[in-house]
């Protein structure tokens, strides 16, 4: 079982794919909590060349309220991560964690099913891209 699924973009600069991304999570009820600038955080931590990479921390409160209600440490894994990241050709690639792989580790067949409607969410949110 892979553990994400993803998408090349065409025709979009970096920062428009992480708007298209930001947009199409809104849509399926996600807002984004976190944003790791990783070739940023590279360039100042070890001063090193890293090529545009940023993770979107995506939180449907909903879908977060469900888990936790089911598994109070579930929070380890939330929130549900989306990485947007430009190749050296230009090509802009969007990846989402597939949550049924993630909390297949978990022993709680409780969150199967929730975990299954987010991996559908995140899935349109990959589908819908340009």
């Amino acid at each position: 079982m892979s553990y994400y699924f993803n998408k090349t973009v065409t025709g979009k600069t970096f920062d428009q794919a992480i708007e298209d991304v930001t947009a199409e999570l809104k849509k399926e009820g996600f807002g984004v909590l976190t944003e790791i600038d990783v070739k940023e955080t590279l360039k100042k931590k070890l001063d090193v060349d890293f090529k545009k990479y940023k993770i979107l921390g995506a939180c449907n409160p909903s879908f977060a309220h469900q888990a936790l209600q089911n598994e109070d440490k579930i929070g380890v894994m939330l929130p549900c991560n989306v990485i947007v990241e430009e190749h050296e050709n230009g090509d802009i690639e969007v990846s989402a964690v597939d949550p049924v792989a993630s909390m297949s580790a978990v022993e709680n067949d409780n969150l199967v099913e929730i975990a299954t409607q987010v991996r559908d969410n995140l899935k349109k949110v990959i589908n819908n891209l340009n």
